[in-house]
C-alpha cells in the first residue's frame, strides 16, 4: 500500500505581511499532480489545514478547490484528515458527511462520550487490510472525564489513554495520524520560527514516542521541519512550504510511504515541491545585495543583513527597487556589534518593547494607537498580579 503523508498546510498564512495564496495554491497543485502520477492509494493530512480558527473565505475556496481536484482523479484516491491546534473543529468538521461520500474523511475532535472511539478508516492492498486510525489534535482536559481520576494528567497520558480504549489488533498493519508534539525521551525535535508553540514548564505537552511505537507508521503533523521521531516509522512530514526564514535551507516535499505486508517494514521517498517564491537569508554590502538580484531570484522573499559600516540612506526603499518582497533588514557592523555588547546582561527589553517589535515584524506596521494602549491594559493587568 502507498500513501502520502502531508500536514501543516496553514491554509490562509502570511509571511509577515505578505500574502501566500498563490505560493499555497502551486503547492497542493503540485500534489494533485503527484497524486495523478503516482496513484496512492491514500492521503493522509496531519493536522493544521487551516493557519487559523476562524479561516478567510479565500482560504475556503484554497482549500476547496484543493479538494476538487483530489476527488476528480479516477479511480477515487481516499484522503483522511484531522485537525490541528490552529484548527477550528466545527468549522473544519462542516459537511464532514457529504465529504465521507466522497471518500474525504474528517476526525476533528477526542471522543467526548464513552461511546464515541477514534475513527477508523480500513484499506485494503494484496496482503489484507491496513487500519488507519484518526487522533486529532488533544489536550487532557478534553478527555479526562472519560477516564478513571487520576488517570489523565498530562498529555501524554491522554494520548496513551485513548489510544488504548481502542484495543488495538497490533498484529495487523496499522497507520495512526496525530498531531501532537512527540519526543524521544525527553529529546525535542528541531523546531522552526515558524512554529507556535507553548514551551511548558516540565515538558507537559511532550509525548513520548513509546505511546505510539507499536503502530507500523505513525503519521505526524504539528513540526514544521521533516524528520523522524526516534524511529523511521514515526515521522513530521514538515510543512508544504517554507514559513519562516528560519526553514531557509529546508526541502519542502510530500512523504510517499509505501507498505509491504506486516513484518516487512516501510519504504519512506520524498517527492520535491517547488515553491514559486522562495524564502532566503542574504548578508552583505547593500551594493552588493542589490547587484545580486536577478530575474529568477528577484521575487523571493529576502531576509536582508547588511554589513555596511557607514549606515545607507532608506536602505528598504533600495532594496525593494531591485526585490518584490523584503521580510526584514538588519544591520550587523562594529557600530551595532559594540552596541550589543555593552549593553551585555544588563540589557532587558521591557514587555510594551518587545510586543511593540513582535507585531511590527509580523504585520509590517506599527501599532495604532487604539491598540497600543489595549496592550498596555493587559500589561498593567499582568505585572500587578505577578
Amino acid at each position: 500500500m502507498r500513501f502520502f503523508h502531508l500536514s501543516d498546510l496553514h491554509i490562509g498564512k502570511q509571511l509577515h505581511a505578505y500574502s501566500l495564496r498563490d505560493n499555497q495554491q502551486a503547492a497542493l497543485s503540485q500534489v494533485v499532480e503527484r497524486a495523478r502520477e503516482y496513484r496512492p492509494d491514500a492521503i493522509l493530512i496531519c493536522g493544521d489545514i487551516f493557519d487559523r480558527a476562524v479561516p478567510s473565505g479565500e482560504s475556503y475556496a484554497v482549500f476547496d478547490k484543493f479538494l476538487q481536484e483530489l476527488s476528480a482523479i479516477t479511480p477515487t484516491i481516499p484522503v483522511m484528515m484531522v485537525a490541528g491546534n490552529h484548527d477550528n473543529a466545527q468549522r473544519l468538521g462542516y459537511a464532514s458527511s457529504f465529504l465521507e461520500k466522497h471518500q474525504i474523511y474528517l476526525s476533528v475532535s477526542a471522543p467526548t462520550q464513552q461511546e464515541d472511539h477514534l475513527k477508523k478508516i480500513v484499506l485494503h492492498d494484496g496482503y489484507g487490510e491496513v487500519n488507519f486510525y484518526l487522533l486529532p489534535f488533544l489536550k487532557p482536559g478534553y478527555v479526562r472525564h472519560l477516564f478513571a481520576e487520576g488517570a489523565v494528567r498530562s498529555y501524554e497520558s491522554a494520548v496513551r489513554e485513548i489510544i488504548g480504549r481502542e484495543n488495538i489488533d497490533y498484529g495487523k498493519r496499522n497507520v495512526l495520524l496525530s498531531h501532537q508534539f512527540y519526543t524521544n525521551g525527553g529529546q525535542e525535535p528541531k523546531r522552526c520560527e515558524s512554529e507556535q508553540l507553548v514551551i511548558s514548564l516540565g515538558g507537559l505537552e511532550n509525548v513520548d514516542v513509546s505511546v505510539v511505537e507499536k503502530f507500523d507508521y505513525v503519521a505526524l503533523g504539528h513540526i514544521h521541519g521533516a524528520q523522524k521521531v526516534k524511529f523511521p516509522h514515526i515521522r513530521y512530514c514538515g510543512t508544504p512550504l517554507k514559513y519562516s526564514v528560519s526553514e531557509e535551507h529546508h526541502r519542502k516535499s510530500i512523504t510517499m510511504v509505501t507498505m509491504g505486508e506486516k513484518g516487512e517494514g516501510i519504504a519512506i521517498e520524498t517527492l520535491p515541491i517547488e515553491p514559486v517564491q522562495d524564502v532566503r537569508k542574504v548578508r552583505g554590502l547593500l551594493k552588493e545585495v542589490i547587484e545580486s538580484a536577478t530575474d529568477e531570484n528577484r521575487h523571493d522573499f529576502l531576509s536582508v543583513i547588511l554589513t555596511d559600516e557607514k549606515e545607507p540612506y532608506h536602505p528598504k526603499e533600495q532594496l525593494e527597487e531591485a526585490y518584490d518582497c523584503i521580510l526584514e533588514v538588519r544591520v550587523d557592523n562594529a557600530r551595532t556589534r559594540n552596541r550589543l555588547q555593552g549593553q551585555g546582561e544588563e540589557f532587558c527589553q521591557q514587555p510594551m518593547e518587545m510586543f511593540r517589535s513582535f507585531y511590527q515584524e509580523m504585520q509590517g506596521q506599527p501599532l495604532t494607537a487604539e491598540e497600543e494602549a489595549m496592550v498596555e491594559g493587559i500589561v498593567d493587568e499582568w505585572e500587578e498580579g505577578t
